[in-house]
C-alpha cells in the first residue's frame, strides 16, 4: 500500500464525517467538489504553487501526501501560512518524520498523525457567515469550524474550490490535543504506564475492509485507497474505560515512573502463582499492573463537578447496592469508590490526603491525565478485598463426607439444606444474605465434614480467617432446646505451594459456646498463602477450607454437643482492618470511603 493510502485511527470517524457537514454545503458538493468558482487544479497544485504555503507544502511532499492531495479523493485542507509556520519548523517536522519512517506504521508516524492529518478533513466543508459546526479531522480529532476560525486558529482565506476539494489558509499551525490514552506515550514521566497500556498483549489495530475504500484489483488482491483501522485494547474492556475515544471524557490518575516502580515492588509478591498455573508468566506480569491501574480512571459522565467534591466513582466501581452485594458479598463494601457522604473530610477526593491531591494535571482532548508521584489509592479499597464465601452459594461446597452403604456405594453422611431468615425473625440482616446452610445428619454415629471452595486469594498478604455459624433460631423462632445444642469443629485449610502441590494447615479448633448467636469463629490471624489464585478461573479451586465436627459419642448422647452444623459463610478479611463486636464487624478507616461502616449480619 502506498504512503498516501490514508487510514483513520479512531473507529473510521473520518468516513462518517458527513454528519458534521457545514450548513452552507450543498449535498453533492460535499463529495465531488462541484461548486461555483471551482478551479480545475488539484489541491496539491494549489498548495504547491502558493508561495505563502511553501513551508506547509514542503512537509506535505516529504510525507508523501502530495499524492493523496493530487488524487481524485475529496478533502478539505486548512493550510498554515508562512508568516506563523516557519521554514525551520517545517524542517524539524520533516526530520521527525524521517526519524520514525520505517519504524512505525505510516499513519502512526507522529508527523502524519499530529500535523498532516490534523490539518485535513475528508470531503468538502465550506463555510458561511453564520457557520458554527463540529468537524472531524483525518486523525479522528474533533474541532470547531466557524466563519472566522478553525479551532483556535484564525481563518485567513476561505472556500477556495478545487478539483478534489476545498482549501483554507489559517494563521499558524493547529495545535494537536492527544487523548488520555495518547498522552501516556508522550510524557517521559509516564513511560512505565504507557508500556503497559501499549503492550502488544492487549493493544492492536484491526483492519476494517467494510469501512475502507477499495481502489481496484492488483495481482488478484484488492488495493485500498483509504484503509480504515480500529484501535482495540483488552485493557479498555477490562477497566470499562475507553480512554482513546474522543466522544467520552475521562480523568486518569497516572503514576509516574518512580511511583510505578515503587508500587510494582510492593504488589508483585501478592500475585505469585504456582509453577503449574496456565499462562503463569502472563499472569505474573499482568495482574500486579492491573492492580495499580484498576480504580484509577474516572468517567466524567458518572462524576459531575458537584459529585466529585464528595466522592469519586471509578469505572471499576459498582454503581448500585445490588451490584455491590453481587460482586463483593455485601452492599457496604464499596471498592473502587473514594469518599462518600459518611466519609471523613480527609478521605474526600480533593482533601489533602485524597486521591486527587498533589497531582500535576494535563488537559487532553477527551479529559485529563493527573500525574501522581505520591500515590494515594489504597489497595484496601481496590484489589485487597474481603473474600466472602456464602455457604448457600451453589459453587461454595466442593464435597461432603461419605460412607459406604450395604451395597458398597458411597453415600453422603450429611445433607445440605438451605435455610432462609425471614424478615420477621430477629436474626434478619444479621445472617449474611439472610440465608445459611444446615448440614443435617443422615448418619448420627460418626462425625461429618464439608469442604468449601475459596477463590481469588492473594499471596504473601495477611488474612484473618473466620467461620461464621448461624443459630437454629434464625430459621425457626420456635426451635427447641434440643435443636439448639452447640457443636465442636476442627478446621484446616488446603492450598498450593510453589510447585503446585497441595499443602494443609490445621487451624484452630472451635466450639460454638453460644448456639443462639451469629458466631464469628476466628480460625487464623494474619494467614498468608504462598501462592495466589486471584483472577484465575478455576474449575477445581486450589484453596479449600475443611470444616469437620469433633464431637464424641458420649458428648452427643449426653446432649452436651451436637454434630449438626449450621454454616453461614467463610470470610477472609484483610488483616488488621476490623474487629468483631456484638453487632458484627466494625471496620477501621483505611481510605475506602466510610470511616467506619457496619456489615449487617
Amino acid at each position: 500500500m502506498s504512503t498516501f493510502n490514508i487510514y483513520k485511527k479512531v473507529l473510521g470517524l473520518a468516513l462518517v464525517a458527513l454528519t458534521f457537514v457545514a450548513c452552507a454545503d450543498k449535498w453533492d458538493d460535499h463529495y465531488d467538489s462541484k461548486g461555483e468558482g471551482m478551479n480545475d487544479a488539484s489541491l496539491w497544485q494549489a498548495i504547491n504553487e502558493n508561495s505563502n504555503l511553501s513551508n506547509f507544502a514542503s512537509v506535505v511532499k516529504a510525507c508523501g501526501y502530495d499524492k493523496a492531495l493530487g488524487s481524485s479523493q475529496v478533502f478539505t485542507v486548512f493550510a498554515p501560512t508562512n508568516e506563523q509556520f516557519s521554514a525551520q519548523e517545517a524542517q524539524e517536522l520533516i526530520a521527525a518524520y524521517n526519524a520514525e519512517k520505517g519504524k512505525v506504521v505510516e499513519d502512526d508516524n507522529t508527523v502524519i498523525k499530529e500535523f498532516i492529518q490534523n490539518h485535513i478533513a475528508m470531503y468538502n466543508h465550506s463555510i458561511a457567515p453564520t457557520s458554527n459546526d463540529s468537524l472531524v479531522l483525518m486523525n479522528g480529532k474533533k474541532t470547531t469550524l466557524t466563519a472566522k476560525a478553525f479551532g483556535n486558529n484564525t481563518i485567513l482565506t476561505t472556500n477556495e474550490h478545487y478539483a478534489n476539494g476545498i482549501l483554507f489558509t489559517i494563521q499558524g499551525k493547529a495545535k494537536y490535543f492527544p487523548t488520555v490514552f495518547e498522552y501516556l506515550r508522550k510524557d517521559a514521566d509516564l513511560d512505565s504506564l504507557a508500556s503497559f497500556f501499549y503492550n502488544s498483549r492487549f493493544y492492536r489495530k484491526e483492519f476494517i475492509p467494510g469501512r475502507s475504500v477499495a481502489g481496484g484489483i492488483e495481482n488478484g488482491k484488492t488495493v485500498y485507497l483509504d484503509s480504515v483501522f480500529v484501535q482495540q485494547n483488552d485493557l479498555w474492556d477490562y477497566l470499562w474505560a475507553y480512554t482513546n475515544e474522543e466522544d467520552s471524557t475521562y480523568w486518569m490518575v497516572a503514576p509516574t515512573n518512580k511511583e510505578w516502580k515503587k508500587l510494582l515492588e510492593e504488589y508483585e509478591p501478592y500475585f505469585n502463582y504456582d509453577d503449574n498455573t496456565r499462562f503463569r508468566d502472563s499472569m505474573v506480569y499482568t495482574m500486579p499492573r492491573i492492580a495499580i491501574v484498576e480504580g484509577s480512571i474516572f468517567s466524567r459522565t458518572m462524576n459531575s463537578d458537584a459529585h466529585l467534591t464528595d466522592s469519586a466513582l471509578s469505572t471499576s466501581a459498582a454503581e448500585t447496592y445490588i451490584y455491590r452485594e453481587s460482586y463483593w458479598g455485601n452492599k457496604n463494601l464499596h471498592y473502587y469508590q473514594f469518599g462518600g457522604k459518611s466519609a471523613e473530610n480527609t478521605q474526600k477526593p480533593y482533601s489533602a490526603t485524597g486521591i486527587f491531591s498533589g497531582t500535576e494535571n494535563v488537559e487532553c482532548s477527551n479529559g485529563m491525565v493527573m500525574k501522581s508521584d505520591n500515590w494515594k489509592i489504597n489497595k484496601l479499597n481496590t484489589f485487597n478485598q474481603w473474600i466472602i464465601v456464602e455457604a448457600e452459594n451453589y459453587t461454595a461446597i466442593k464435597e461432603v463426607s461419605k460412607k459406604e452403604n450395604s451395597k458398597g456405594d458411597l453415600e453422603p453422611t450429611i445433607t445440605a439444606e438451605v435455610c432462609e431468615v425471614m424478615n420477621d425473625n430477629r436474626f434478619h440482616n444479621k445472617v449474611w444474605s439472610n440465608a445459611f446452610v444446615e448440614f443435617k445428619q443422615n448418619i448420627t454415629t460418626q462425625n461429618h465434614s464439608v469442604l468449601f471452595n475459596i477463590e481469588n486469594v492473594l499471596s504473601n498478604i495477611g488474612y484473618d480467617i473466620y467461620l461464621v455459624t448461624a443459630p437454629a433460631l434464625a430459621n425457626d423462632s420456635n426451635a427447641t432446646q434440643a435443636q439448639r445444642i452447640p457443636t465442636k469443629l476442627d478446621c484446616a485449610i488446603n492450598y498450593h505451594n510453589q510447585q503446585g502441590e497441595t499443602e494443609k494447615t490445621v487451624l484452630k479448633s472451635k466450639i460454638s459456646n453460644n448456639p443462639d448467636i451469629v458466631d464469628y469463629l476466628l480460625l487464623a490471624e494474619d494467614f498468608k498463602f504462598p501462592t495466589a489464585t486471584f483472577g484465575l478461573r478455576e474449575s477445581e479451586p486450589q484453596v479449600t477450607l475443611e470444616v469437620k465436627t469433633n464431637v464424641s459419642a458420649r458428648e452427643q448422647s449426653q446432649k452436651a454437643f451436637d454434630r449438626t452444623m449450621r454454616i453461614d459463610c467463610i470470610m477472609l478479611v484483610p488483616h488488621g482492618i476490623s474487629q468483631v463486636t456484638e453487632e458484627g464487624f466494625e471496620v477501621a478507616p483505611h481510605g475506602d470511603g466510610d470511616s467506619y461502616f457496619w456489615l449487617k449480619q
